[in-house]
């Protein structure tokens, strides 16, 4: 994350929070949640990776889930532990550093902010910590290259260009990639592409 990236979630967080936080995610958990390993809520561990307001780790965890949550950005991390009411790790994805400890791993709108060159390395932490058979969603603006929205650094993606970063993950396996529209009401023009990886 770029450090003007960093700056302005450490400066709208909680209004970042309030305007996402009632999202309806559901058609996009029901496809990560269905990849899981067949065995009870309550014996899979999820990671929430950027969890931001925590909104999503709060949705597995009402489901029985055993629910982490990790986000570079200290603001972020005191509002997600405050409404999972756990404590939630504050960590950027390029040092994060966990081994075969998650049967799933939800990066939501997060990996999208981790510049193009570092996203293979951030891709293998991730792919490291998830448990053999696990599964990780991960959401970018579909388009390609890198920009500048404001203070904010993206990192686009499209069927090409996941294509390309999977290359260097050879234990990861695309089991679903699609596109859908924002969820969040007048955001429709604006496109998401999806991927489900399993790790082998």
């Amino acid at each position: 994350m770029s450090e003007s990236t960093f700056h302005y979630y450490s400066q709208h967080a909680q209004e970042f929070a309030d305007a996402t936080l009632n999202v309806d995610m559901q058609p996009l958990y029901t496809p990560f949640l269905q990849a899981l390993q067949d065995k009870p809520n309550s014996q899979q561990h999820i990671l929430d990776a950027g969890c931001g307001s925590g909104r999503d780790a709060l949705a597995f965890k009402k489901q029985g889930f055993q629910v982490s949550a990790m986000d570079a950005c200290p603001e972020f991390v005191e509002i997600a532990s405050n409404l999972l009411n756990q404590p939630v790790q504050h960590a950027r994805f390029e040092s994060f550093n966990h081994v075969a400890e998650f049967d799933g791993i939800w990066a939501c709108a997060s990996l999208l902010h981790v510049e193009h060159r570092n996203l293979p390395s951030v891709m293998q932490n991730l792919e490291q910590a998830l448990k053999p058979k696990g599964v990780m969603y991960a959401s970018f603006k579909h388009g390609q290259g890198e920009r500048m929205h404001g203070e904010r650094h993206f990192s686009d993606l499209d069927e090409e260009g996941l294509a390309q970063l999977l290359e260097g993950l050879p234990s990861m396996d695309a089991i679903k990639v699609w596109v859908t529209e924002d969820r969040r009401p007048g955001r429709e023009n604006e496109l998401w592409l999806n991927c489900l990886l399993r790790k082998d």
